[in-house]
C-alpha cells in the first residue's frame, strides 16, 4: 500500500497529540495516511501495554487512517543506530510516503527528540540504493520522502508553518481522549503525571486556538521543517 503521508510517533498517542487534526483533514481530502509507533509506551506510569494497544486501535478508527504498525522498540531505551534505522527504512520503503511527519526536534521526554532524529536520518538513508533491505522475503526499492515535517509537543517550539485544522479540532480531541488511561479524568485513581492534568488537556485545545488566532483561522497545528518550503507563487501564501 502506497501512502501519501506516514506519521511516526515514539509512543502511541504522540501522533494524536501532535498532528491528528492535520491527519484528519488530509484524510478528508482523499489522502492515504498511515501511522508507525516506535514503542508500546510500556514505561508509562498509567495504564498498561494491553490498554494502550486497545486505545491506539480506537484512536486509529476515529481518525480513519489506512494502516498502523508498531515497531516494538524499547520505550526509553531505543537509540539512533543502524539496527533501528533499518527498521524505519523498511517501513518507509514499504509505504513509500511523499510526506513524513515525526516527533518534535526537542522535547521534555527524551524519546521525542531521539525519535525525531532517528526517523529523519532514516528518511535520508532510505533513499540510498546501496542500503539493501527486504520485507516478507522480497527485496525493497530505495525510497526517500519528499519532505519531513516535525510536529510540536510539550515545548512551545516556534513553528515554521501551521496547518489550518478548523473543523477538525473535535476529531483531534476525540482521538486524544481515546487514550483515556493517559489523560485527565476526575474519577481516575491513577497517579498524576504531567500529561494527566486538566491543564495539559486544555492546553492542547488552546494551543491550536492560539496558532489559529495568530494566523486568522479558528484552529491550527504547527510544524517545523528541515529545509525551506517552496510555493509555486505568492498567491499560495495566506
Amino acid at each position: 500500500m502506497k501512502l501519501d503521508i506516514l506519521a511516526f510517533g515514539a509512543h502511541p498517542d504522540d501522533v494524536e497529540l501532535g498532528c491528528s487534526g492535520t491527519i484528519a483533514k488530509e484524510i478528508s481530502l482523499g489522502r492515504k495516511v498511515g501511522v508507525i509507533d516506535l514503542t508500546r509506551g510500556e514505561l508509562g506510569t498509567r495504564g498498561s501495554v494491553e490498554i494502550r494497544n486497545a486505545e491506539s486501535a480506537k484512536a486509529s478508527e476515529i481518525l480513519g487512517i489506512s494502516v498502523r504498525e508498531n515497531l516494538d522498540m524499547r520505550d526509553g531505551f531505543f537509540v539512533n543506530d543502524e539496527a533501528h534505522q533499518l527498521q524505519i527504512i523498511k517501513m518507509i520503503r514499504k509505504y513509500q510516503p511523499e510526506i513524513v511527519l515525526c516527533n518534535a526536534v526537542r522535547d521534555r521526554h527524551i524519546d521525542h527528540g531521539k525519535g525525531s532524529k532517528l526517523v529523519s536520518d532514516s528518511c535520508f538513508l532510505s533513499g540510498l540504493r546501496k542500503i539493501e533491505t527486504s520485507l516478507d522475503g522480497k527485496n525493497q526499492e530505495a525510497w526517500r520522502p519528499k519532505v519531513v515535517y516535525h510536529y510540536i509537543q510539550w515545548e512551545n517550539i516556534e513553528p515554521d508553518f501551521v496547518v489550518d485544522i478548523t473543523g477538525f479540532a473535535d476529531i483531534k480531541t476525540a482521538a486524544i481522549l481515546a487514550y483515556s488511561s493517559q489523560f485527565y479524568s476526575e474519577n481516575s485513581k491513577e497517579p498524576i503525571t504531567p500529561i494527566a492534568t486538566k491543564n495539559f488537556l486544555e492546553s492542547i485545545h488552546y494551543r491550536s486556538q492560539d496558532f489559529g488566532r495568530l494566523t486568522g483561522v479558528e484552529h491550527a497545528e504547527g510544524f517545523t521543517v528541515e529545509r525551506y518550503v517552496v510555493v509555486n507563487s505568492l498567491s499560495d501564501l495566506k
